[in-house]
């Protein structure tokens, strides 16, 4: 199942596609260091954006599973079909 990271830096989502390790890394380097900058790339395309990461910055990282079993998602369409 494919899946997305979100990243919640002061209140705002990005989304990131995998890996994310290196990013991490980058992230907890600009904190250890008092602050810096970290590029954050765009789920897509495009140049990403730069944030400045401090020490005591709200950061959440979420894994989100996208997508689904499209098995279970036919078989209960079919069964509301099939009693109508």
């Amino acid at each position: 199942m494919p899946s997305v990271n979100r990243l919640t830096v002061d209140g705002r989502d990005y989304f990131l596609p995998d890996p994310v390790t290196e990013l991490r890394e980058k992230i907890l380097d600009a904190v250890r260091q008092g602050g810096g900058y970290v590029n954050i790339p765009p789920l897509r395309s495009g140049p990403g954006i730069d944030i400045l990461f401090s020490p005591g910055m709200p950061v959440v990282w979420t894994r989100i599973d996208v997508g689904g079993d499209t098995d279970d998602a036919d078989d209960a369409a079919s069964d509301t079909f099939t009693d109508i």
